[in-house]
């Protein structure tokens, strides 16, 4: 009886995200705090909500680290901000027949859409001008969506992308607006918002997202997911702190792998219709679980992520494989 009770439980939450409407603070608790023998059911009822959207198809991602470890801000969680210590790669913005090779690999992995990613608090005018001269080769010679994740955008930056072809722009919250100081200080919480609406004016299709495991509580989990709601961001990122040696985040350790499938389930009840995408940190914190995790995400990266490594791509293709599920090629 309690098994069954707390099944209809799970799936009144799938009923009420499939109708519009929004997850209570008391739900979202509930979702967050649920026992660990409740989790197949909690992912069950998540997946109707996936199924419903996305069916059994998988959107594949790939990163390319455009410019490395250079970054002014001080980002707890970020291995190449000034703030780091952590060995990472230093190089300017790659040239554009790099960029251009890497959309090839993009397309090689079966990746749908390709990300260029610069870290930095925003372009300059030298940077922006790469990214666009290649953006615009890459959309007319090959069938690649294009993200760009550039940092903080003025208008004119942000028209002049969405002109050259970029289809989504990558701007996370990262974490709540309380915890937001607690991580970074030579930006705000505000400003990420703003770049956000920024992208939405010209046209360009939002992505932003959140990081697990950097001190928040559980209510504030629920605020990010509410807060990506209220942006109406198309793609919602969900990373999973990969705590790096020389970060200030360093001694953070891990989600549970438990924890990290409740996360995916309550974003998947409070944006429903939207591209989850189970991104960073992914590999050491789901660990064995990685599975389980696309009965909520319809997402996730290929290959290596910025200044960490991925799991082996062909283990992706196995484990999309194994689950009954298929690869979405040319996806936004």
């Amino acid at each position: 009886m309690k098994t069954n009770a707390v099944k209809l439980e799970w799936q009144s939450l799938a009923e009420k995200a499939l109708q519009g409407e929004c997850l209570s603070l008391e739900e979202g608790l509930a979702v967050l705090e649920a026992d660990n023998d409740e989790v197949l059911l909690l992912m069950q009822a998540a997946f109707k909500v996936r199924k419903h959207f996305y069916g059994k198809k998988v959107k594949l991602n790939m990163i390319i680290n455009a410019k490395s470890g250079l970054c002014p801000e001080d980002c707890g969680y970020c291995s190449q901000s000034i703030v780091s210590t952590a060995p990472v790669p230093k190089y300017t913005l790659l040239d554009k027949d790099t960029l251009l090779a890497g959309a090839r690999e993009a397309l090689a992995r079966k990746a749908g859409t390709y990300c260029i990613v610069a870290a930095g608090k925003g372009p300059t005018d030298k940077e922006l001008n790469q990214v666009v001269d290649a953006v615009r080769e890459i959309r007319q010679t090959m069938p690649l969506k294009i993200c760009a994740c550039l940092g903080i955008l003025n208008d004119d930056q942000a028209k002049r992308l969405a002109e050259a072809g970029v289809h989504r722009y990558n701007h996370n919250l990262n974490t709540s607006k309380a915890n937001y100081p607690a991580i970074t200080t030579t930006h705000t919480y505000d400003q990420r918002v703003e770049t956000v609406e920024k992208v939405k004016t010209h046209g360009m299709s939002p992505c932003s997202g959140v990081i697990i495991g950097m001190g928040e509580t559980n209510q504030e989990i629920i605020e990010m997911a509410y807060a990506l709601r209220e942006l109406d961001s198309d793609s919602i990122p969900i990373n999973f702190l990969n705590a790096i040696p020389g970060t200030p985040l360093e001694h953070a350790g891990r989600t549970p792998s438990m924890k990290a499938l409740k996360v995916l389930a309550l974003f998947r009840f409070i944006c429903p219709s939207k591209e989850i995408r189970v991104a960073g940190g992914r590999e050491v914190n789901l660990r064995t679980l990685q599975p389980l995790s696309l009965f909520a995400a319809n997402s996730l990266f290929v290959g290596d992520y910025l200044t960490t490594a991925g799991q082996e791509i062909s283990a992706d293709y196995q484990m999309i494989e194994d689950l009954g599920f298929e690869i979405e090629i040319n996806a936004l």
